[in-house]
């Protein structure tokens, strides 16, 4: 197990989640699901406490902790895409398997876990400053899903 690893909290899905994340983005896998020892509060013996998983090179642990908790929009994954179609593979994978959209290159999953969709591009424009970074920003705030040609064209100020 990695040094750090990230723990999502699950109500008690997380190795149906780490199964679709390791099947829709590259470098993810599901390296071990453990079963619970005894019940637990939101669990019996046997049952799927926590699963080891890796997104995108991303060491994460899915517990199966229960209704207790949510997750929210204060934590997400961002996952950097170099064109239209990988944009468009992730996030209808994402939205296509109960997940909701929202804006701004964010949708959730159906478990709740936000996911920043965001073409390389986007992120170079910002970088960029001053009123290419404006432009590509004014752009971004109409859109959900990232529009590649529209963030290049407002780079280009068109």
């Amino acid at each position: 197990m990695a040094k750090n690893t990230i723990c999502l909290w699950y109500d008690k899905d997380a190795e149906s989640a780490a199964r679709f994340y390791a099947e829709t983005f590259p470098d993810s896998r599901v390296t071990a699901v453990h079963r619970a020892p005894g019940d637990y509060p939101s669990g019996r013996e046997g049952d799927v406490l926590t699963v080891e998983f890796t997104v995108a090179g991303v060491a994460c642990l899915g517990l199966n902790g229960g209704p207790a908790f949510k997750p929210t929009e204060a934590f997400s994954f961002q996952i950097a895409t170099d064109d239209q179609a990988e944009t468009d593979r992730y996030w209808n994978a994402i939205v296509g398997n109960g997940g909701q959209e929202s804006a701004c290159g964010w949708c959730k999953d159906r478990w709740g876990v936000s996911w920043q969709i965001t073409p390389r591009v986007l992120t170079e424009a910002l970088a960029a400053g001053g009123a290419e970074a404006k432009r590509a920003f004014d752009a971004m705030m109409t859109m959900r899903k990232i529009d590649v040609a529209a963030i290049e064209a407002a780079r280009r100020g068109g």
